[in-house]
């Protein structure tokens, strides 16, 4: 008996459950649809792609056992043999090649597609070889295989796969599973017992749904929660002894930034110096000094420091006097001020906290500036896809390896497209398909430095911060492993007691 009783609890050792918090509700769980972060965050539980970045940002296998190029336009993957989706069917080329088929047709809206652009086919050898054929040399030929595969067997006979009830109730070949989710409800993931690395050790991740910011650090503060984000004030100023006894505090610069951005269609912004006016009027340093109290820094443009595509010589500017002459020079004064929106999304309050310091700011020289708060969902859904609004606040999460393509290029200003702000520059465009094709890093280091000067200079968006991440982690949890790609990356080794 007390031998059947210890099995017991080791066995419990490793069958707790993940308290996590999510601030808002997922809208698709396909992860080809999945352009939010919270659809994106669970469905990464839930689906696996060819290849992703280990804890050192190196490309590794995942789906793949392995990969090599035939030559510099023909790449060769060798699958895994050992892998089924979530309700038993095998995992094989078929679903390889019908992602790519289902990603690249009209039957979906996702601004995923743009990163099979220059594939020209991807072909099946046998069941578990595949061969994908690229029209010219391409610099991400491997990245973009870090797209999640989709099962076959499921979606291929879908009428409409956008309003598929796939999306809520998906099969995948994750570590985890989920039988469904209700919008404004906490999200169940359960430990998916045939993962093919082995069954995580946590049995159970429940997201708790708190949109509200304070809500969820009162929950990580009655130690409700394992993992939370904590804000600098948090930080700095409200996390007693008994707190820090019970969590490790990880820091990291955040791979984001957050900005303002222009809708480039309004004639509000078709003026150039109006735009640059506004930049110039927006004093980044107090913004962050506000916002983060040493916590995270200006942000000087669209690519990440420390990146190859970084450009250190573009520097922000803050000159109140120069933005108001540029300002008298488009035609407005104080008795015909320049007035505009800005809109952002209620559950992020430091974004809300940084649009009143822009409104603040930018009274002083002149400019009325009105604040529209959203939820998450209809902000998405009602605002910026369909590129309702005069200026949003919003951030970009970013690669280890930038694609400009995606955001800057004219193309992506399409229905779908992340260039929702319909920036258009000729000179990037061209800079962005020399660069796609450069193998070159030197080379393609060369143009895309020029690429974010370029931007910066056109002012489409007013590149505010980078913020800090800071995670607290239970102290109780084994075999957490702090990274360049965040915390997670190893959570099917976690153990909590």
């Amino acid at each position: 008996m007390k031998y059947f009783l210890f099995i017991f609890l080791i066995l419990d050792l490793y069958s707790s459950d993940l308290h996590l918090s999510i601030s808002s509700s997922p809208s698709r769980l396909n992860p080809l649809l999945a352009t939010d972060s919270a659809s994106g965050e669970i469905s990464g539980w839930i689906f696996n792609s060819l290849v992703e970045y280990d804890k050192d940002g190196k490309i590794i296998a995942k789906l793949a056992k392995s990969w090599y190029f035939k030559d510099n336009k023909t790449l060769i993957f060798k699958l895994r043999k050992n892998i089924k989706w979530s309700d038993g069917k095998p995992f094989t080329s078929d679903d390889v090649v019908f992602t790519y088929k289902l990603i690249t047709s009209p039957k979906i809206y996702t601004p995923y597609s743009d990163e099979f652009r220059y594939v020209k086919d991807v072909k099946k050898i046998d069941n578990f070889t595949i061969k994908v054929i690229y029209k010219k040399p391409y610099f991400k030929a491997l990245n973009i295989w870090m797209t999640s595969i989709v099962p076959k067997h499921i979606l291929e006979n879908q009428k409409n796969i956008m309003t598929s009830s796939f999306n809520q109730h998906p099969v995948g070949t994750g570590a985890y599973t989920i039988n469904g989710f209700e919008i404004s409800k906490d999200i169940i993931l359960k430990a998916n017992p045939n993962y093919f690395i082995h069954k995580p050790n946590i049995d159970k991740i429940i997201y708790h749904f708190i949109p509200d910011a304070s809500t969820n650090f009162l929950m990580l503060k009655t130690k409700k929660l394992d993992v939370g984000g904590l804000t600098p004030l948090q930080v700095q100023r409200q996390l007693s002894t008994d707190f820090k006894s019970y969590y490790n505090i990880y820091e990291k610069m955040s791979n984001s930034y957050t900005y303002l951005g222009f809708n480039l269609n309004n004639k509000k912004f078709k003026n150039p110096l109006i735009r640059k006016a506004i930049s110039l009027a927006i004093n980044k340093k107090e913004l962050v000094n506000i916002l983060f109290f040493g916590h995270g820094k200006i942000c000087n443009g669209p690519f990440m420091p420390k990146t190859w595509a970084y450009n250190n010589t573009v520097k922000s500017s803050y000159n109140p006097k120069k933005a108001k002459l540029l300002l008298k020079k488009a035609g407005y004064n104080n008795s015909h001020p320049f007035t505009f929106t800005i809109t952002t999304n209620s559950n992020n309050d430091i974004r809300v906290n940084a649009v009143q310091i822009i409104q603040y700011q930018l009274a002083k020289i002149g400019i009325k500036v009105k604040i529209r708060t959203m939820e998450w969902q209809a902000f998405l859904n009602t605002v910026v896809m369909p590129k309702k609004f005069e200026a949003v606040v919003l951030g970009w999460g970013l690669s280890l390896s930038p694609d400009a393509y995606s955001i800057w290029h004219s193309d992506a200003a399409k229905k779908g497209g992340f260039n929702f702000v319909s920036y258009k520059n000729k000179e990037v465009d061209k800079l962005i398909k020399k660069a796609e094709t450069t193998i070159d890093k030197k080379l393609l280091s060369k143009y895309y430095k020029k690429i974010f000067k370029l931007i910066v200079n056109d002012h489409p968006y007013v590149f505010l911060y980078i913020p800090n991440s800071i995670t607290a982690v239970n102290k109780s949890i084994k075999n957490v492993s702090p990274s360049i790609i965040g915390i997670m990356h190893n959570e099917i080794d976690w153990i909590k007691p």
